[in-house]
Order: C-alpha cells, then structure tokens, then sequence
C-alpha cells in the first residue's frame, strides 16, 4: 500500500508508486464495470458528499457513479440554494460537515486552495474536484489511465497540451503526473494564454501548434475558459481555431498513431474540429468519462481504508 495519505489535494508531490498503485488499482476497476458486477460491500456504511462550488455535471456524476458503484450513501449539495450562499463562510460549512459526520468530502471551488483550507478543517478525508487554477487531480489519473491502456506505457511519450494553459487546472495536474512519471510534455498555445513560470515545471513551450504537435503521441486540447479571463486575451473563436485550434491538418504533424484527449466540456469549432472529436481510431475522448469513474472509485477506495490517517 503506497498510498497513505489521508487526502487527494492534488498531484504535486505524489511519487511514482502512489500514481501507480492509483491508475493499477482503477485499472482493475475498468474491469469490474464492463463485467457488469459492482462492489458494493466496499463503502458500506459510509457516506460520500459531493460539494461543488462550480458546476460540473461530468466530474460530479462520475463521483456519485463511483461512490454508489462501492454502496456508499452518496449526498449531493446544492450550494446555490444552500446556507453558503447566505452568508455562510467555508469555515462555517466544515463544521457543518463535521456534524454530518461524513466519511469522504468530494470538493470544487472556483478559489484555489479552498479544498486544501477544508481538509484542515474537517474529520472526512477530502478529494479535491477542482479548485480555481489549481489542480484538478482526478483528471489527470483519468488521462493517465486512458493513455496507458492505449500505449500501454506512460514513461518516454511525448505529449502535447495545447490552448489556454493559463487558467487550466487540468493542465496543471497532467503537467505534474506527467513529468513525475517520465514523460516529455510540451505546453502549446498563444503567448497570452502561457502562465509566467510555466517552463520552471519541466516543460517545453511551443507558441507554434504544427511545431508544438511535431512527433507528439498524445494530443491534449484545453477548453478555452473565458470565464476565467478578465480581458479579451485571446483572438475571437475563428481567429484562435485558426492558429490554435486542432484540426486534420496539425494533426498530421504528430505521429501517425497519436491519441487525441479534451477533458471536456469541448467547444466544437474553437478547440477542436468535430471531425477528429469524434474519429473512430485517433479520439480517446468518450473513454476518459469511462475512465474517470474507475478512476474515482479507486480514490474513493483507497482513502476509505484509512491507512495512514496522517497526512504528508
């Protein structure tokens, strides 16, 4: 058993065998649900609550998909028509937590680090769902997972992230899981889009889509998150599909066999051509949802055994 933490907050610091052990033990779960079966003794007793801050239907679903898969009582908090916002601070929600005495605490938060402030404050071991531009952790495992079933390795690829890097938690998690377990990663996108610092993680930085995706084996668009941008940084739709956007053509330019990856939502059109969204033998998209709720179970598993209650 590597993994001993007593929370996920995140991929930064996590060693080789404790990814393993994660995306090993997911792997067995992939298993397990295209059989059909399901383990439901597992969680038993427990209860799961989703937290979520910032709408997210896929990632919330899959958390409640995973934890009902292992018998957990599963609860789904509406904060917009919840006390939080009335005026409820988050320190105010974790002692409410604490007096529902939950087992395991799925978060997201538009604030970074608000997860992290909760798991110093609650019983329940925390998951971090996405919190601002920080980490999204469980979509990295996903990716992982998706990637070492196709290539059946994650160490010596080459793998491209493209678009809006800045604002991007997903990139942020894959850029640290990645590195860690041996990859070469490239961050492609406009210079706007590029976080100050973003080379000092170990990556190599491509304002050039047809250069960034040169001998890639694996292409990962972003979504383009205007949401988060204070200013227009960015050229309009046409224009950013244009230089930035995945189409047949810069795909040509990684290798014959690369996968291309959205974490999803996709703006069709913008970050990518529905056409390569959706080929039959290149796109891996529809498999990481898949993946993310095997992915999830194995979280929920490990940290519901409770080994190592002191977190690192």
């Amino acid at each position: 058993m590597f993994y001993r933490r007593k929370h996920l907050l995140a991929i930064e610091g996590l060693e080789p065998p404790e990814i393993s052990q994660l995306l090993d033990l997911a792997e067995s779960y992939v298993l397990l649900n295209r059989s059909g079966k399901t383990q439901r003794d597992l969680l038993r007793g427990r209860t799961l609550i989703n937290l979520f801050f910032e709408d997210s239907t896929r990632t919330r679903t899959s958390f409640e998909l995973a934890g009902k898969r292992l018998g957990a009582d599963v609860i789904n908090m509406s904060v917009s028509t919840s006390s939080v916002n009335k005026g409820e601070t988050l320190l105010d929600t974790a002692a409410t937590l604490n007096a529902m005495q939950c087992d395991l605490l799925v978060v997201r938060h538009g604030q970074s680090g608000a997860p992290n402030l909760l798991a110093q404050k609650v019983d329940a071991a925390v998951i971090n769902a996405g919190d601002g531009t920080h980490e999204h952790p469980t979509q990295a495992l996903l990716d992982a997972l998706t990637i070492k079933r196709h290539k059946g390795r994650i160490s010596g690829l080459t793998i491209a992230i493209c678009g809006d890097i800045m604002h991007s938690r997903v990139a942020r998690s894959n850029i640290h899981l990645l590195t860690t377990m041996g990859c070469q990663v490239r961050v492609v996108g406009p210079p706007t889009l590029m976080p100050n610092g973003i080379a000092d993680l170990g990556v190599s930085v491509f304002n050039d889509m047809k250069a960034g995706l040169e001998g890639a084996d694996i292409v990962m668009m972003l979504r383009l998150q205007r949401e988060r941008m204070e200013r227009g940084p960015v050229p309009s739709p046409r224009e950013f599909f244009r230089f930035w956007g995945l189409d047949a053509e810069k795909l040509a330019y990684a290798k014959p066999d690369a996968l291309v990856m959205h974490p999803g939502p996709m703006n069709r059109g913008v970050e990518i051509d529905s056409a390569i969204a959706d080929h039959p033998t290149r796109s891996v998209i529809k498999e990481q949802v898949e993946m993310g709720v095997a992915v999830r179970m194995a979280v929920l598993d490990v940290l519901a055994r409770g080994q190592g209650r002191n977190d690192r």
